[in-house]
């Protein structure tokens, strides 16, 4: 079963079990949704068209994040008066699961489990990252300073020069070697 929705200006196809993005919703995630707004319910051949929504027919979800979407570019540009300018911007976008879509008699039910990881952490593990896009709690001041090891006693130092060994002689330098020759 299938229900043609419409929701922030757009309609969209769902079933249940769909992940559908949409316009930026209010909610936190975890939070239930649900579209009023059904237009057409279908099941194969049978098709149920609203004037202008179906009565009764509810489609159901659950908002799993609230992100920002793709990066779009605007660029303005006057010719032959040096005048151009880029700007960018990004709509807020929410990921909703579809759960049900119920209507006209009919009722079609999701029985899967929600997850409600976000893109970022999902994109972080399969470039093989782990869980790096989570923010690293901030340690405070008693874990940033463990407490300091104790300082060994130094060995003096007389015992170790009496049994180094003695220096080498300095090699003489070539500067002084190409005078000599050159005055014999």
């Amino acid at each position: 079963m299938y229900a043609v929705i419409k929701t922030g200006g757009k309609q969209y196809r769902v079933q249940a079990g769909d992940l559908l993005v949409v316009e930026k919703l209010e909610g936190e995630p975890g939070a239930a949704v649900a579209f009023g707004e059904v237009l057409m319910l279908g099941e194969g051949e049978a098709v149920t068209v609203g004037a202008p929504t179906v009565d009764g027919a509810v489609v159901s979800g659950t908002l799993l994040e609230t992100r920002k979407g793709e990066k779009v570019k605007i660029f303005k540009k006057i010719r032959r008066q040096g005048y151009r300018r880029t700007r960018g911007h990004r709509q807020f976008e929410s990921v909703v699961r579809v759960t049900s879509v119920v209507g006209a008699g009919l009722e079609a039910k999701w029985d899967g489990a929600i997850d409600l990881t976000p893109k970022v952490i999902l994109n972080a593990r399969a470039r093989g990252l782990g869980d790096a896009a989570v923010p690293a709690t901030i340690p405070t001041a008693s874990e940033a300073a463990p407490a300091a090891p104790k300082k060994a006693a130094k060995a003096p130092k007389a015992e170790a020069t009496a049994e180094a060994a003695p220096k080498k002689k300095a090699a003489p330098k070539k500067a002084a070697a190409t005078t000599e020759e050159g005055e014999a």
